[in-house]
């Protein structure tokens, strides 16, 4: 299931009754997007030092919650299927998604937050390859204080449309319906975890990836006497008669 949530201020009582109540949806798996019960953070600053707040997801299982960092791609096993989380900006990376494919991942969450015409149109396409749900926060928040974002336009006291449009891929590149733009909303769907190794097997994807050469290219991309492997048409530096 994915929620998108309105922009602050919010009833934070009724938000939780919405999240609770989708138990008598029958939802196995919940998930909700980046940062939704707070404002989008990034816009504010702070008068003093105070809490530090992290970027990560939390996983809860059988009532209990994973409070502790875990590096890597880790993927969780649970008793509706094998889960990752794939935060936000981690959705531009396609090794984020190699690497949770590799550790065994049925359905990846991408919790997000993005907001504009750069990202927009990427947002349906990007994440096709994969059993997916992507999810999005919806509206636009005003704070009181104007701030920039760092990409050289005056002071503003929003960070833009959050433009929702929460939705279900597969790899099939077969999608569901998306969520409004513009108001909050719940979409519950049923998935086939069985169809990512179907698609693999189809394509033959095991037989045919050559993990060993993308292994060796990254290992060689991280010294600093890389040299890309770039042939040239001896053409182009042939001098003129």
């Amino acid at each position: 299931m994915i929620l998108t949530s309105r922009p602050f201020p919010f009833d934070a009582d009724k938000e939780f009754a919405e999240r609770t109540s989708s138990g008598a949806s029958g939802v196995n798996i919940l998930c909700l997007q980046e940062a939704w019960m707070m404002p989008f953070a990034f816009c504010t600053r702070e008068k003093s030092i105070g809490r530090t707040i992290y970027l990560e997801s939390v996983i809860s299982m059988k009532a209990r919650i994973t409070w502790k960092e875990i590096p890597g791609h880790p993927v969780f096993e649970t008793a509706y299927g094998k889960i990752a989380v794939n935060i936000c900006y981690g959705r531009h990376h396609p090794m984020n998604w190699l690497a949770f494919g590799l550790n065994g991942a049925e359905i990846v969450f991408n919790p997000s937050a993005t907001v504009g015409e750069l990202s927009e149109p990427m947002w349906p396409i990007e994440q096709t390859a994969t059993l997916l749900g992507s999810i999005n926060r919806v509206g636009t928040e005003t704070f009181p204080n104007p701030f920039t974002s760092g990409d050289g336009k005056p002071q503003h006291a929003d960070f833009g449309h959050f433009y929702g449009s929460s939705h279900f891929s597969a790899p099939d590149a077969s999608c569901t319906p998306s969520l409004s733009r513009y108001k909050d909303g719940l979409l519950i769907s049923d998935m086939d975890l069985n169809l990512c190794r179907q698609l693999k097997d189809k394509w033959g994807f095991r037989m045919t990836a050559r993990y060993e050469l993308y292994a060796d290219l990254l290992a060689r991309y991280l010294k600093p006497d890389f040299e890309p492997q770039v042939i040239s048409d001896p053409l182009l530096h042939k001098k003129s008669l």
